[in-house]
């Protein structure tokens, strides 16, 4: 049986991190090289750096901040936000990123995923997925969720997986940021659609949340922000409460 990961999310702009409900209406969080820092000390599995005006501003990648991050923390490291191209990809790596998310160029060149994957391998290829719900099903959405793109979200999930994605990243426009509990449904109809492992964000507001998506939506991992910046809860503290209910963690 596969470990479960525990992930600590820090979305970007600048070098601060933010945080807002539903991607929208954003607020300073703090310093993302201190909150790094912190939660590594904290007891961590791994870390996910996302800049959330990249795609959407047409920015460049934050690479100073992943330099610094990256010399602080030993633990893998995730950078996602404006990746477009293989060279992004070469730079990212060769600045202390272990792992490229990839969501808007993806889906506008679904080809950056199986050619990444045969060029650095698929262990470090991330398929991003922001996804909400429109009826019955689920939209993936592109540049930081302010366009829909009307792929179905458990489609493309399974497509980038024959495309050679190593990892799933699956993020809950509806439930981001509001400490309600995941979207179990759509993790584990993406969970059991695919073989690859699945890291479930979006909602996490108590220790039992994050047991519930493991157990019922068969996620392999679990992305906290809102729960952890909060200060309610420290990483080691939800890893404890997993442990003593029999899940395998870190």
């Amino acid at each position: 049986m596969l470990t479960t990961r525990i992930i600590p999310c820090l979305d970007v702009s600048a070098d601060r991190v933010v945080k807002g409900i539903k991607f929208k209406n954003l607020e300073d969080i703090g310093d993302a090289v201190a909150l790094a820092e912190q939660y590594y000390k904290q007891g961590a599995d791994e870390l996910v750096l996302l800049d959330v005006d990249a795609s959407f501003k047409n920015k460049e990648i934050i690479y100073g901040v992943i330099e610094k991050v990256s010399n602080q923390i030993f633990i893998p490291l995730t950078v996602g936000g404006g990746i477009k191209r293989l060279e992004d990809i070469r730079m990212v790596l060769s600045r202390g990123g272990d792992k490229v998310a990839i969501c808007t160029a993806a889906i506008e060149n679904p080809d950056i995923i199986s050619q990444a994957s045969k060029q650095f391998g698929s262990q470090c290829i991330v398929l991003s997925i922001d996804a909400k719900k429109e009826g019955n099903s689920w939209y993936c959405y592109t540049y930081g969720g302010r366009y829909n793109t009307g792929i179905d979200a458990i489609e493309w999930a399974k497509k980038g997986e024959k495309l050679g994605a190593g990892e799933i990243l699956l993020n809950s426009i509806d439930m981001d940021g509001t400490k309600e509990g995941f979207d179990i449904d759509l993790i584990k109809k993406v969970s059991e659609s695919v073989r690859i492992p699945v890291i479930a964000s979006g909602g996490a507001g108590n220790p039992e949340q994050v047991l519930h998506v493991i157990i019922e939506g068969k996620a392999d991992a679990v992305l906290l922000a809102s729960i952890i910046h909060s200060g309610e809860y420290t990483t080691s503290q939800i890893k404890n409460f997993l442990k003593s209910k029999g899940v395998i963690v870190r």
